[in-house]
């Protein structure tokens, strides 16, 4: 963790970058982009939510943009904290007719080892969300690689499909489920219907929620009923009971019918059996 008594500054940083673009132009400026009313949900889960996030900076009410040629986009944290998004230049500005502003930006691949890794203090402007590219800012801290998808343990797993979708990827959450039989969760969040299912072939865990992930329904018949945009939106995923891979596979089904029972799946939820 690097902290302001180190002295690394933002411009600092951006100075040991290759083909830095920004090194080309004056015409650059500060985005910070904070949760407020409608759009709150878009940074309850940040490093999920890219494309949603990329639309919400894309359109703006104003012409904030006008006349720049880059944007260096942060996410804000607690308090003055903003966590590093990357650099994106704006192609090109159209005037819609609902009376907004649309950005065509493209992200610059130069800033990638450093995207949702560096945290700078703001300053206290908190309020002024776009600033030009002038002044300078702390570093606070330089995440390690990948932090932000560590896996967090069997019993704090409460994941969106999207999220489930990007974190079976990385290497620390396939390792946790590869390794592991479980009962799981799946809830329903539109209508408070829950299902309840087990993994214990090979891969166990990871394998099943990599169907899901994949499939959407993950071959239950129930949940083959509905639109994969419904599931993509509404359906997330936690883990009832861990078991280690030589458990056998009779304890495992029996406490899959116990959690079947306890929270009436079959009378309420999606589990048909």
């Amino acid at each position: 963790m690097l902290d302001q008594e180190i002295g690394l500054t933002f411009k600092g940083l951006m100075s040991l970058i290759k083909n830095n673009p920004l090194n080309e132009t004056s015409k650059i400026k500060y985005v910070r982009h904070k949760s407020n009313g409608e759009f709150s949900e878009l940074f309850d889960n940040v490093f999920l939510n890219i494309a949603e996030l990329e639309e919400y900076q894309r359109i703006q009410s104003k012409s904030v943009f006008k006349n720049i040629d880059y944007i260096i986009s942060f996410l804000g944290t607690e308090g003055q904290k903003s966590l590093f998004w990357g650099v994106f230049k704006v192609v090109n500005e159209k005037y819609s007719e609902n009376n907004l502003y649309e950005y065509e930006l493209k992200e610059m691949p130069q800033f990638s080892e450093l995207k949702f890794r560096v945290v700078v203090d703001w300053g206290r402007a908190t309020l002024s969300w776009h600033q030009h590219y002038t002044s300078d800012k702390q570093v606070i801290e330089i995440l390690p690689k990948g932090s932000l998808d560590k896996f967090p343990g069997y019993e704090n797993v409460h994941l969106s499909w999207k999220e489930l979708t990007r974190v079976i990827r990385t290497d620390s959450w396939k390792t946790a489920l590869q390794n592991q039989k479980a009962v799981y969760l799946i809830t329903d969040i539109s209508n408070g219907k829950k299902y309840v299912g087990s993994a214990y072939a090979e891969n166990m865990l990871l394998n099943r929620w990599q169907n899901y992930a994949q499939s959407r329904h993950g071959g239950n018949v129930q949940l083959q009923q509905l639109p994969l945009e419904h599931i993509e939106n509404n359906f997330y995923y936690s883990i009832l009971d861990i078991f280690k891979a030589k458990t056998d596979d009779k304890v495992i089904l029996s406490r899959e019918s116990w959690w079947k029972n306890t929270l009436l799946t079959r009378r309420f939820g999606y589990n048909s059996n």
